[in-house]
């Protein structure tokens, strides 16, 4: 627990500059994020034989970079899914070494991992809305402390036992309502008129957080593996931290973009 916290001391305040500062700081956070989390996700299900391309999963990521750069909009996220697509197959095709599992977590690990991540980014670029990024870390961070502590005093019905045996039915209430609290109070000092929107956000943000959270530890019992990696002392890989953030950063971006700059 003392790691964690003295991890948590550290990390805190540098998710709190680069999100701050935003602009090519973030792009590029976001893009090392990205690509030491692909990293892990292809090493681990390399463990149990499957061979994922991290040729094509550069590749992928060193052309996402560039655009990102030089103009980032969902049009130019379209863009590179059908590339990435492309790369992809095209090795299939001509690589007689890789077979059809090796492709699909090939891709698999650029979807779930880079193309979710990538969100963050399309957040910071939404003009008037962007002040809203910060709902992606609050929904997935206080949804995992009040899921803890909720889980700890009153937790006894297990959620998933076959997939993470210790989270409880009490914890994950406890982790939504925790979430559209903090949502509340965010909106509070940001700027009321969106308080409804916030909480609403908070509370799928919540749900979809703790779904993330549940994928990776799906994908960690799948391959046989406790962490992704070691990166970040008490909390493993960079998955591990941010298995959560790779959910809520759609639902923040989507949220945005149907409901609140759909409807003006």
């Amino acid at each position: 627990m003392l790691v964690r916290i003295v991890s948590a001391i550290i990390g805190i305040p540098l998710l709190l500059f680069i999100v701050t500062t935003g602009g090519i700081l973030l792009k590029l956070s976001v893009v090392v994020i990205a690509y030491i989390g692909l990293n892990e996700f292809y090493n681990a299900f390399k463990s149990i034989g499957i061979q994922p391309s991290k040729p094509v999963g550069l590749i992928s990521i060193a052309l996402l970079t560039v655009l990102t750069i030089l103009w980032m909009s969902a049009e130019i996220m379209m863009f590179w899914v059908f590339i990435v697509m492309l790369i992809a197959l095209v090795t299939h095709l001509f690589d007689p070494k890789m077979n059809t599992n090796d492709l699909a977590v090939t891709v698999l690990g650029l979807f779930y991992v880079v193309f979710f991540m990538f969100h963050i980014v399309l957040v910071s670029e939404i003009p008037v809305y962007n002040g809203l990024i910060w709902m992606i870390f609050l929904s997935a961070f206080t949804t995992d402390t009040f899921a803890y502590f909720s889980g700890f005093f009153f937790g006894s019905k297990k959620l998933c036992p076959t997939i993470s045996p210790k989270k409880t039915v009490e914890g994950s209430i406890g982790g939504v309502l925790g979430s559209i609290l903090s949502s509340a109070v965010f909106a509070y000092f940001f700027n009321m008129d969106l308080i409804y929107h916030c909480m609403i956000i908070g509370f799928i943000g919540s749900i979809l957080a703790q779904i993330g959270d549940l994928t990776a530890s799906r994908f960690k019992r799948y391959v046989g593996i406790k962490d992704y990696g070691k990166i970040m002392p008490g909390h493993g890989g960079v998955l591990d931290r941010f298995d959560s953030i790779l959910f809520t950063a759609p639902t923040v971006y989507y949220y945005i973009v149907f409901f609140l700059i759909g409807l003006r």
